[in-house]
């Protein structure tokens, strides 16, 4: 179940870079081409069970344990401070909004759980999460029409 999900942050550096309205539109899209069939995967197993519950914190502790096999590099196996609060945004920004863009029936039930892990198995792990259009309208071009 979500083979090399990890794989969802190679490329976190550069997307969270220079964050604006565009740009964060652009990388979306670009995350959504490469992970798409994770949310997909995600859905189909949310679809097959009966505890909808049960599977969504089944996904969360799976998803967990990868990023954590992939990052954990610190002392005594923890991921250290700086890569958990780039890890957090990313997952802000770009994960939670992806689970919540695909319009699944059960992606606020797999959003809510995989923040509750996140957050019980992280200690700098206490984030939230909304959906893309309200990230994406919070976004300003302009300030006092300056830039």
């Amino acid at each position: 179940m979500l083979i090399n999900v990890e794989t969802m942050f190679d490329n976190q550096q550069e997307m969270m870079k220079h964050l604006k309205k565009k740009s964060y539109e652009d990388n979306m899209k670009i995350f959504l081409g490469k992970n798409q069939h994770y949310f997909t995967e995600m859905n189909e197993y949310m679809d097959a069970a009966e505890d909808k519950e049960k599977a969504a914190k089944e996904l969360g502790s799976c998803f967990v344990d990868a990023v954590e096999k992939k990052f954990a590099k610190g002392k005594k196996g923890k991921i250290a401070s700086p890569v958990q609060a780039d890890l957090n945004m990313f997952m802000i920004y770009f994960v939670f909004p992806a689970i919540l863009k695909t319009g699944h029936a059960d992606s606020k039930v797999l959003a809510d759980e995989l923040c509750n892990t996140w957050r019980e198995r992280f200690k700098g792990g206490q984030i939230g999460y909304t959906d893309y259009d309200t990230i994406y309208n919070s976004f300003r071009e302009k300030i006092f029409g300056i830039f």
